[in-house]
């Protein structure tokens, strides 16, 4: 219980103050899209010579993207760790290392992993789940930003200065 408070979850997050709806939503979608179904696109001939090397270049660039993301996010933030979007209150603004290149490294590289996975197997379904999950994340990251700002009066700047999601780009 120790851990769930200090990642700030309190005895009435059924009241979702701190944004604990966006982490059962967010489990509730990665379950979804750890079920769905493997589907090929019937455009893409997968006995084609090429195709397997396409999509291990794919998964490659995708898969190292999403461990650096993951890697770098989860050691910059260090105690500033907390499944909720709200920060928390003992919380510092993280503004060095994957957090100078994207403002929300987490959601990029679950993002990303969803698109590793939808490259390896080669399934537009799942290309159309890692682009809902790309849309939930966007999302989530608005409803973050809010209370970063209301808490960190740097937010401001540094929003304006680093990328959302995709480094350099969104």
């Amino acid at each position: 219980m120790k851990l769930l408070s200090d990642w700030g979850i309190t005895s009435d997050w059924w009241r979702g103050l701190r944004g604990e709806y966006w982490v059962i939503a967010q489990g509730i979608l990665l379950f979804c899209f750890a079920i769905l179904p493997n589907a090929q696109p019937s455009f893409i001939n997968v006995d084609s010579p090429v195709v397997p090397y396409v999509s291990l270049g794919l998964t490659a660039v995708f898969g190292v993207g999403a461990m650096i993301l993951l890697g770098r996010s989860l050691f910059d933030l260090g105690q500033n760790l907390t499944p909720l979007p709200h920060p928390r209150d003992d919380g510092q603004l993280v503004q060095t290392g994957i957090y100078s290149l994207v403002r929300h490294p987490l959601y990029s590289g679950v993002i990303s992993l969803a698109f590793t996975y939808a490259s390896w197997q080669i399934s537009w379904v799942h290309f159309l789940g890692a682009i809902a999950l790309f849309l939930f994340f966007d999302a989530k990251a608005r409803k973050e930003e809010v209370w970063l700002t209301e808490k960190f009066p740097a937010y401001s700047n540094y929003r304006t200065s680093v990328k959302k999601l995709i480094p350099w780009i969104y």
